[in-house]
């Protein structure tokens, strides 16, 4: 079989940041696929599953609340790997517009206090492995790194 392009990424020079994984046309939108990399791979220890599920419960919930930018969000999830998530939006928001959704998203879960949306038996197939203090530790980290990023081309070179 062809290796997928993803698997073409040099894992062991990859920073944390935003890179584009890949565009895809549906109909006359184009569907843009984001990797949101929280760890360097292979360098950093990965996260545990349970932060990642509680960043995707707020962060999904955020996104599709945004008044601005809901209808352009399509899925937000976590890496198998556990170094990140992918964030595939559609191709109406700007970079500058995305990148401050991002630092929003991430401040949002930095400083989350309460319930965490959906965690529940009843909205949730394993609602009981979240980690709220953790999740909000690499909402935190992520947050400054999106706040150094100056090139907006979100590449992988």
């Amino acid at each position: 079989m062809e290796k997928i392009p993803s698997f073409t990424i040099n894992h062991l020079t990859l920073n944390p940041g935003v890179y584009i994984s890949r565009r895809d046309q549906v109909g006359d939108r184009e569907l843009i696929s984001y990797d949101l990399r929280f760890t360097a791979p292979n360098i950093e220890p990965v996260m545990n599953t349970s932060e990642m599920h509680t960043i995707e419960h707020l962060g999904a919930t955020f996104l599709r609340n945004d008044p601005e930018f809901k209808d352009d969000i399509i899925y937000f999830g976590p890496m198998g790997c556990r170094t990140g998530f992918y964030l595939i939006v559609k191709d109406g928001i700007p970079a500058e517009d995305f990148l401050a959704l991002l630092e929003r998203t991430f401040a949002f879960i930095a400083d989350y206090e309460g319930e965490i949306p959906g965690a529940t038996a009843r909205d949730c197939g394993n609602y009981l492995d979240q980690n709220l203090p953790m999740a909000k530790y690499f909402a935190k980290r992520y947050h400054r790194v999106l706040s150094k990023i100056e090139d907006l081309s979100f590449s992988y070179e």
